[in-house]
């Protein structure tokens, strides 16, 4: 794959990136016709329904992060599902853990199209928001009727559909996966025309009847019939009673500026707790790129995640004790107690999936959005209710069958939440709007952009394209090991492992380390022209097949 190095995209207006080309184009086309960025988001967010299956769908979930420049007031949406009133854990009676495919994964109510309800509702109160719901979805139907099946997601079903020994492979064992996927026997491979007429019809009756009528309407009867004939536990009145909620982000004081981040069920707090540790350090003494560098990263991330594995759930479920995890002294406590000669053993094992878009815009006002949407696994849970052309996700699979367990499956219930959408402000005003798909990841990819931006002064796509690394692990796996791309020296990685770290050398560029974005936000220069609000500079990842552009 080719590096993009040399593509520092900037602009002076507005400017969004996305991990998939025409998602962007979709978005770039509202933000030039006048639309805010909340409106281009959503735009690009339905395309890549379309275009990125294997990454998001109408089945998903989201959640935003979004900054009213008008207001200064920022606001965090969560538009994630709960389980099923029917969805206990005697339905898994005999079994360790809930199946991560088919139609007892697919558990929980797809929160997608109600947090793109709330936000459109949001710009046209807030925003002045011109578009119509029907507008921002006009690109995503037209789609629908055939793309260019792109390099990832052809890689995504050769992958996923080329082994039956497992139960996260071989997808093609359900029909309608098939029927929509497959081609003369075999998947759509990168280059191939892919039309979903059954996902159309679907878009247009959303287009035309609203967002409700995903959960209230014809496409809700549809999704529920198609569901139950395979299997499924959802009900009606799951998902009339589904809301997205707003909710209070979540944020740390990260070296002058404001990090920020949502609140559980995310694992925001995880991330922001990297960042509070690193505060603590001096980067400049632990050197970008050295040992130390990715052994401190490495084992700040333990930390969090210990804190996150133990307390973060559902909070109408569990008490969180946020103030305690956020606090200065606790970041104090958990940054000394790294060993800079020795990796702490960490005997969690980490989820290794969690297939994920994220987004980000910022218009011409200087509104921001920060948006991020998944179906947990690549391809989720396999079930596309008949005649709908949408697959469900999977996410329910992440809850423990263990009653003792913070994240314990109960009905009504939203399970703890890879997704977490950040922002970096400062005195008010958002500097950096940054994320990455990618599951355990996301907290550290996050948290190498903020080092790599604001710490030691890189481009947004210089910090996208620098090497990167992954503590976690991969399936069939028995141990968390330390995942490195080829890119960083034999040296280093010597090293490493000396401290005990169980390196495992990957491929250049590899989609394992997620699809990351950013947009750096500069002040007006002195002298500019009177019109200039700011400049904009933009990241897309090399790893997937994105584009990061303004006007």
């Amino acid at each position: 794959m080719t590096p993009s190095q040399r593509y520092n995209p900037m602009t002076l207006n507005a400017m969004i990136t996305t991990p998939h080309y025409l998602a962007s184009q979709a978005g770039l086309h509202i933000l030039r016709s006048g639309g805010n960025a909340i409106e281009a988001a959503i735009a690009a967010a339905s395309v890549l329904t379309v275009v990125y299956p294997q990454m998001c769908t109408l089945g998903g979930d989201c959640f935003w992060l979004i900054h009213n420049a008008a207001t200064g007031e920022a606001r965090g949406l969560n538009a994630s599902g709960r389980a099923g009133r029917k969805v206990k854990r005697s339905v898994y009676q005999g079994r360790t853990a809930i199946p991560s495919r088919g139609p007892l994964a697919a558990i929980t109510v797809p929160g997608m199209v109600s947090g793109w309800e709330k936000a459109f509702n949001y710009s046209k109160k807030a925003m002045h928001g011109t578009f119509s719901w029907y507008s921002l979805l006009e690109e995503a139907i037209e789609l629908c009727n055939g793309f260019p099946v792109s390099a990832n997601l052809g890689s995504w079903l050769e992958r996923d559909t080329d082994k039956a020994d497992t139960e996260q492979a071989f997808l093609q064992r359900f029909p309608e996966f098939a029927r929509t996927f497959f081609k003369n026997g075999r998947p759509y491979q990168c280059g191939d025309i892919l039309a979903q007429p059954d996902l159309r019809k679907t878009m247009m009756q959303l287009a035309e009847r609203g967002p409700r009528d995903f959960y209230e309407g014809l496409t809700a009867r549809q999704l529920l019939d198609g569901l139950s004939e395979a299997g499924g536990l959802l009900t009606g009145k799951d998902f009339k009673k589904h809301t997205a909620d707003w909710v209070d982000p979540i944020s740390t004081d990260y070296r002058g500026y404001t990090a920020c981040n949502l609140p559980p069920n995310t694992q925001g707090v995880a991330s922001l707790e990297i960042l509070a540790m690193l505060n603590t350090a001096d980067c400049a003494k632990l050197g970008h790129g050295s040992a130390d560098y990715y052994h401190f990263m490495t084992e700040a991330t333990k930390m969090a995640f210990a804190d996150r594995d133990r307390f973060v759930s559902d909070p109408d479920f569990v008490k969180i004790p946020l103030k305690k995890m956020l606090s200065k002294k606790h970041a104090k406590k958990a940054a000394a107690a790294i060993d800079m000669e020795r990796a702490q053993s960490f005997s969690s094992l980490l989820s290794p999936k969690g297939d994920t878009i994220w987004l980000g815009v910022v218009d011409a006002e200087g509104n921001a959005v920060s948006l991020i949407q998944s179906i947990y696994m690549d391809f989720g849970s396999g079930i596309i209710p008949k005649g709908t052309g949408v697959l469900l996700q999977n996410r329910g699979c992440f809850f423990s069958l263990d009653p003792d367990h913070v994240n314990t499956l109960e009905p009504g219930k939203r399970t703890m939440h890879t997704l977490n959408p950040p922002m970096i402000l400062k005195d008010g005003h958002p500097v950096l709007v940054y994320g990455t798909m990618g599951g355990e990841g996301q907290p550290q990819t996050q948290a190498a952009l903020v080092t790599r931006i604001l710490d030691y002064h890189m481009t947004p796509q210089e910090a996208v394209d620098a090497p990167r690394w992954l503590y976690g692990r991969s399936w069939g796996a028995e141990s968390n090991s330390l995942k490195l791309e080829g890119r960083i020296p034999q040296d280093i990685c010597d090293e490493l492992a000396r401290r005990g770290h169980a390196v495992e050398r990957v491929d250049d560029y590899t989609d394992l380390m997620g699809h990351a974005g950013a947009i750096l936000i500069e002040r007006k220069p002195e002298g500019a022209p009177a019109h200039v609000r700011h400049i904009l500079r933009g990241a897309a990842d090399p790893r997937g097949d994105g584009l990061a552009a303004g006007c």
